[in-house]
């Protein structure tokens, strides 16, 4: 298969890999309408005319989004869908539209432009936030935002293409996902996401390759170029050369090949060839992903982020609310263990009380705020300890710093098991709690946290943004953002090392985890648990099988003597390409 055009020059464009597959086509770029608001001033007749008109573009949104949960529930299952819900649920918030209508009285100001203020000041606390989580969130209640002032404009929707295309855009909702889906889409590529937005999480379900993170791809191409789109290692190349589409359909078959003989590790155990056993388990955020986990041979929840509970709500949920879903994993996933993180969030974006951070990268988030608000943490861990009355729950705490930190969070966590034993509510009464290390200061007093709990976990997203003073969001910067920097390989050891010598193990769920170029280095280092995307599962269970810890941990101590990120990619590769020759390695 060859372009029409060969004559522009090629030009590849690195993003994050977010569903995998590679796939070559022409190309739709997406341009989203921009819909215009304009302040008006109304009278008091026009207000109620308003407010009317509010309530039926909300209807004809809500009637949208229940057409588009039928068609996700025929495309996914009615457990997938649930994202479509969430966004409905957001349009029956009582409390967030009745302050619309009441701002529509009071400022006697046109509907769209109060709608368009009132949500935008919500996007804004949320964007504010260092969370990442959050920050993707913010484009569910965009969708919602947009989806109402579309019909308050009686404005029509596009969501057909005609042909094979893979579609470029800014960003992609759920909806534009899901309804695209109905096309003939070979592959999505955005310039926002993250490999937890829901662009990321429907193409997985839907096996549609996606590159998401590209930042620029909507100012570097048009419709109609010819492109190819490697969901495998987060690239897309534009106006690719003969050579490169050749290079691609080969790298395809590879990778079609090298899928097949992974097919049969799904119920083998996760150990070295001289028998040391590794746990490898996945990292969830959604309910419709443990359907997934079962396929890919995870063998429990290493990181189940709480913080789903959290989509569309302007206030936290209550311990009812927050047990059906822990028990809904918990369940699911037994005998399994899972590990329940508290919530992990930043910034202002819950509390609207709160005031502007400067920097929310180093201000109140993860574990700062439950100990703040000890009633949402002790709330939550009362929640866990319900769900773990068949003995598979864990519980983390995130962004942990100081021992005083983790020593106050297990005070709260007293008193949870108190009032249940009051209340005579059954739980786990020995149920093991850890922390996550991504802070420099919990990486170095890591032999004290260690003595404090039952289990460290390495957040290498965090912990290598913080230990190289790097915003891999900041695109100025990312590209130092290096997982072998050799800082970052010795800290990762001395953690490993530290939790040993206090006799528990540890994991890993940061991003690392998932690269099979680092898998090698970490089981050497004495990593006891890899925790990772549902999708790399197979292919780090490859590479455990196939060696040996001892020879492991020769190549581990040879990488840690380097002094370069260059000198440890370079002799990592060659290890690689020896070793696993049928290993795609970008």
């Amino acid at each position: 298969m060859s372009p029409d055009n060969p004559d522009p020059k090629e030009n590849v464009l690195k993003g994050i890999a977010a569903a995998p597959g590679i796939t070559m086509g022409y190309l739709y770029l997406y341009l989203k309408q921009i819909l215009k608001v304009e302040e008006r001033s109304i009278s008091e007749k026009e207000a109620e005319d308003e407010i009317r008109r509010l309530q039926g573009a909300i209807e004809r949104s809500e009637k949208e989004l229940q057409k588009i949960l039928s068609f996700a529930k025929q495309r996914l299952g009615d457990t997938k869908a649930y994202i479509f819900e969430a966004e409905i649920m957001i349009l029956n918030d009582h409390l967030l539209f009745g302050a619309i209508a009441k701002r529509i009285r009071t400022e006697r100001k046109n509907a769209d432009f109060i709608l368009h203020d009132e949500i935008s000041k919500y996007q804004h606390r949320m964007l504010a936030s260092g969370d990442e989580y959050m920050r993707e969130r913010v484009h569910d209640v965009e969708d919602v935002k947009n989806r109402i002032i579309r019909n308050l404009q009686e404005e029509k929707l596009f969501s057909r293409l005609e042909g094979k295309a893979i579609i470029a855009a800014e960003t992609l909702t759920p909806a534009d996902t899901i309804l695209f889906s109905r096309n003939d889409v070979l592959g999505y590529a955005t310039d926002l996401g993250s490999v937890t937005s829901h662009t990321a999480i429907l193409s997985r379900s839907l096996k549609i390759p996606a590159v998401v993170g590209l930042r620029t791809i909507t100012k570097q191409v048009q419709t109609g170029d010819y492109v190819i789109l490697d969901g495998h290692s987060g690239v897309v190349i534009v106006h690719p050369t003969p050579k490169t589409i050749r290079d691609y359909e080969l790298k395809h078959q590879k990778y079609l090949a090298f899928d097949r003989k992974l097919e049969g590790l799904r119920d083998l155990p996760s150990e070295t060839k001289d028998g040391r056993r590794i746990d490898l388990s996945a990292n969830v955020e959604f309910e419709e992903e443990l359907d997934f986990l079962n396929v890919q041979g995870a063998e429990g929840i290493g990181l189940y982020r709480s913080e789903s509970l959290l989509i569309g709500r302007s206030s936290f949920p209550s311990e009812d609310e927050q047990l059906e879903m822990y028990q809904k994993v918990a369940d699911r996933i037994y005998p399994n263990r899972v590990i329940i993180r508290t919530f992990d969030i930043g910034g202002d974006k819950l509390l609207p009380d709160t005031i502007a951070e400067p920097n929310p990268f180093l201000g109140w988030r993860g574990i700062r705020i439950g100990l703040d608000r000890p009633d949402v943490l002790l709330t939550q861990l009362k929640a866990i300890l319900r769900s773990s009355t068949k003995k598979n729950v864990c519980i983390m705490f995130p962004m942990i710093s100081t021992v005083t930190e983790v020593r106050k969070a297990k005070e709260i966590l007293v008193q949870a098991k108190r009032d249940l034993r009051e209340a005579k509510v059954k739980f786990d009464p020995g149920i093991k709690i850890g922390v996550m290390i991504e802070v420099p200061s919990a990486a170095v007093m890591a032999e004290e946290m260690a003595r404090e709990v039952d289990f460290l976990s390495i957040g290498t997203n965090d912990l290598i943004q913080y230990l190289l003073a790097v915003d891999r969001g900041n695109p100025i910067v990312s590209g130092l953002y290096k997982e072998f920097h050799p800082a970052v390989l010795r800290t990762i050891r001395s953690i490993i090392d530290a939790g040993h010598r206090s006799k528990i193990w540890v994991g890993m769920c940061g991003e690392m985890a998932g690269d099979p170029l680092a898998t090698m280095i970490l089981v050497g280092l004495g990593l006891d648990e890899f925790s990772v995307i549902p999708t790399v599962l197979p292919e780090i269970k490859k590479i455990i099988r196939a060696i040996r810890f001892d020879h492991a941990k020769l190549i581990a101590t040879k990488a840690l003597s380097f002094g370069t990120r260059e000198e440890v990619e370079k002799f990592v590769h060659s290890i690689m390409r020896k070793k696993f020759p049928d290993i795609p390695i970008s």
